[in-house]
């Protein structure tokens, strides 16, 4: 006989109590707003970002306030050196990681025949190298134990090439890559490793788009929804991708775009 499923499984499908998260780029945007996503499902957290403010931080007064630890961690990981440290001093701690959301990233915008030899290596610096390292040390602890949840933030131009961004663009299409490599070697072994692509969500990183009249209504006139998506849109495919209820979803990159890709 099938069993019924009851209120208390699917609360528990999505309950992160006793689970201990790593965010990078936790300052604001999208980060902050997964770090608190996950601290309001019991999660406590290890907030990662390059300005994170001297003293109590905001990300950690938000966490903090949902009844959750918070330890902040300044490290600019388009430094190699500092990702390095950075994966060393997580793994080395006595709680484990459960879950590692590497959400950090760069943009630069500038044409193609304008996009110079720094611009190219600190984007995939931070956009692909360190996520790379943290997942492969940190994940290498999930996999020892059998267990654990790796979320990458992609983007649309994981799919698209956009425009005015070669070497974000590149590097996202290499988080979709990841995601799959991945998966492929540690789904068997309990760890889930998926990503996120976020449509055009109000953030730092789309100032400069929506602050284009022309450019923001072109970018609407295409998604379905009507509207660019908050934060929080994103979080709570984060927090999907984080818990239980995800347990047999593998090696994929969620799109959260409003209906952009399917146009």
């Amino acid at each position: 006989m099938r069993r019924v499923v009851s209120s208390s499984d699917v609360n528990g499908l999505f309950d992160l109590t006793g689970k201990r998260a790593v965010v990078t780029g936790v300052r604001r945007g999208i980060g902050l707003a997964i770090a608190e996503m996950l601290a309001a499902a019991g999660a406590d957290i290890v907030g990662v970002s390059a300005h994170l403010e001297e003293g109590t931080s905001n990300a950690q007064r938000s966490v903090e306030s949902l009844g959750r630890s918070f330890e902040g961690i300044r490290a600019d990981l388009s430094d190699v050196t500092q990702v390095h440290a950075l994966a060393d001093r997580l793994v080395q701690q006595s709680q484990p990681i459960d879950i590692l959301v590497n959400n950090a990233g760069s943009i630069v915008r500038a044409a193609a025949i304008e996009h110079d030899d720094e611009m190219w290596m600190k984007t995939m610096a931070t956009n692909l190298t360190a996520p790379f390292i943290l997942t492969r040390d940190i994940g290498r602890l999930m996999v020892e134990r059998g267990a654990g949840k790796v979320i990458f933030t992609a983007s649309l131009l994981s799919f698209q090439g956009g425009i005015l961004v070669p070497s974000y663009t590149a590097s996202k299409h290499g988080v979709a890559g990841l995601v799959k490599a991945f998966s492929n070697e540690w789904a068997s072994k309990g760890v889930n490793v998926n990503g996120i692509a976020p449509g055009y969500i109000a953030t730092d990183n789309t100032e400069a788009l929506r602050g284009d009249p022309q450019r923001s209504q072109s970018i609407l006139d295409r998604i379905p929804a009507g509207r660019w998506g908050e934060a929080t849109d994103i979080a709570g495919a984060a927090l999907f991708l984080a818990s239980p209820a995800s347990d047999y979803v593998c090696g994929t990159v969620l799109p959260v775009d409003g209906g952009w890709l399917a146009r």
